[in-house]
């Protein structure tokens, strides 16, 4: 049973797509909607695989033999476990609700039937790349998705949307191939790509390469590094991200499907490499570095941006530097937790951003602004409480960081991560709340406990019982925490740097509110400034990246001359 549904589920996509473009012209809206029952069928085939994998265990299908050499030309298999099983049910739920939207929403257009096709080849290689049985085929569908987000531009007549492709084309080929080379590195030092069997060897043969001369690096990290930069391609970290704001002009159901799905890529490939990864301190450290600044650019780029668009894809470099931030920490099941969350929320986003597009088309005084309680203040209540919530859990984290307080959920390590994650979700949110100025400060007061509330549980749900799920062997999880351990006087400073800014905010906040001046010297107003303009313009980029470009292409030609002239 669950061998059929493996199989059906992909294969029941690529029948969608058949049946979109199959026949003539005149009947194809019928077509259209017909094509979408084998897009729901491969949703419910995916709850069933996701049933059966976590009572049964999981499933590998080899088409090939492993041990041939000759074989990896098409390798084609297939591995479901839990966490295939899991990223098939959310591409697949996410794709089966924009695929119906998609079909009234495109209905005009004359290339819908392509378009509606597309989205149903790249539910195809989605579901086949989450549930690739080695590492050579997973990499051939990373390549046929990079290939699949050029023409899933559609407006190619547009000039804007020619180059933003090209853009995402030529940026993913950069970071596609660094992904090749780690392929070839580990298989030339471990002599498969199985996973299994691949991390087995990793871990019983330690080994070393030397860079330079007095510079020797484990195979391990090597090999993940070289990994993970595919990884930040796909997941637009920094300095990879720019081919994310430059594909905003394609139809508004393609950026569901791809900050609900595509973009998911990098933490999938991350997690299903876990073990690997969990070797190397290093790269998990880089990761760490990555994404944190990824996470703080983006969504620093995110406040500058006049369009919402913009603001939603600058949103999501943000999260999907959080993303990979908690990789970098160890967190793997909670980055998988995370991308689920931020999937399912940025879809639903992003399918109404037409609809508030089309509003304010239509009338000029949308949206509306009313000025009217700008001058109304925040209550003491309501600012204590948050003020005294922002603070609480970072005094929380100090004290089990120093062995103060036992906190048995998992390592010392892991509280301290989870905790961390737990006191910037909660810290984000309740600075939202206190924008509800016309509603009783007893309330406001009271939503931010029950919003802190409910982040600590779905946070601790994430750490007990979603971590059980993906990775029954606790030990394997604290060896993940602690391959990714930070200096313990590194994280007194990331926390207590973190935790004056949020004073300084939530100060700022209260005195602004109250009508009084804050005080700052010219410097800072005039750095703000810049800094705006500097953020407004996305860091001057893509403008950095032409220039590149052109020096590149200017030393080309320098040497092709030369070559020319000793040829003769």
């Amino acid at each position: 049973m669950l061998l059929s549904l493996v199989l059906i589920v992909p294969f029941l996509l690529l029948a969608a797509a058949a049946i979109v473009m199959t026949g003539g012209e005149t009947p194809s809206f019928t077509r259209t909607k017909a094509a979408a029952y084998p897009v729901g069928l491969a949703f419910l085939g995916s709850i069933g695989a996701l049933t059966l994998v976590t009572s049964q265990g999981s499933i590998t299908v080899r088409f090939y033999d492993p041990a041939s050499v000759a074989s990896f030309i098409i390798p084609i298999g297939f591995y479901v476990d839990r966490l295939s099983a899991v990223m098939m049910t959310l591409i697949t739920g996410v794709s089966t609700i924009i695929y119906w939207y998609s079909t009234g929403y495109m209905y005009q257009d004359h290339h819908a039937r392509r378009y509606l096709a597309l989205i149903c080849l790249t539910d195809f290689v989605l579901i086949c790349m989450v549930s690739s049985g080695n590492l050579m085929m997973l990499f051939l569908f990373w390549q046929l998705l990079s290939y699949l987000l050029y023409l899933l531009a559609h407006n190619h007549v547009h000039a804007a949307t020619l180059a933003g492709a090209f853009k995402t084309f030529t940026l993913l080929r950069v970071a596609d191939t660094a992904f090749l080379a780690g392929i070839v590195l580990a298989y030339q030092l471990y002599g498969t790509l199985e996973f299994q069997e691949l991390f087995a060897r990793a871990a019983a043969t330690p080994m070393t390469l030397s860079i330079l001369p007095g510079m020797d690096v484990s195979a391990t990290t090597a090999v993940t590094f070289f990994l993970f930069i595919g990884a930040m391609g796909k997941s637009a970290q920094f300095p990879l991200h720019l081919w994310l704001p430059g594909s905003l002009f394609a139809p508004t159901p393609v950026h569901a499907l791809l900050h609900a799905g595509i973009i998911n890529a990098g933490g999938f490939l991350i997690n299903r490499l876990a073990p690997l990864f969990g070797m190397s301190s290093t790269t998990l450290h880089i990761a760490f570095v990555i994404g944190t600044l990824t996470a703080v650019l983006g969504a620093t780029m995110m406040l500058a941006q006049n369009d919402i668009k913009k603001t939603l894809g600058f949103s999501t470099i943000g999260q999907m530097g959080y993303m990979i931030m908690e990789c970098g920490l160890g967190a793997f099941s909670l980055a998988v937790f995370h991308l689920i969350a931020h999937g399912l929320f940025k879809a639903t986003v992003f399918l109404n951003c037409g609809n508030v597009i089309h509003k304010a088309r239509q009338e000029p005084h949308f949206p509306h602004t009313d000025h009217e309680d700008n001058g109304a203040g925040f209550s003491r209540l309501t600012w204590s409480t948050g003020f005294v919530m922002t603070l609480f859990i970072p005094l929380l984290i100090l004290l089990v960081t120093h062995g103060v307080l036992q906190i048995p959920l998992l390592e010392s390590q892991g509280t301290v991560i989870i905790l961390f994650f737990i006191w910037i979700t909660s810290s984000q949110a309740i600075l939202t709340l206190t924008r509800l100025r016309t509603v009783a400060s007893w309330k406001v007061s009271a939503s931010m406990l029950l919003t802190l509330l409910f982040i600590v549980f779905v946070y601790l749900f994430a750490v007990e019982s979603f971590t059980s799920f993906l990775y029954p062997n606790p030990e394997e999880v604290a060896s993940y925490f602690k391959a990714a351990d930070l200096p313990d006087w590194l994280f007194d400073l990331i926390v207590g740097i973190a935790a004056l800014l949020t004073i300084f905010g939530w100060t700022y906040l209260y005195m602004r509110a109250h009508g009084r001046t804050v005080w700052m010297p010219a410097w800072i107003d005039g750095l703000r400034i810049r800094l705006y303009t500097v953020f407004l313009n996305r860091i001057y980029a893509d403008e950095l990246y032409q220039l590149i470009g052109s020096a590149v292409t200017h030393v080309v030609h320098r040497i092709d001359k030369l070559e020319r002239g000793w040829s003769r």
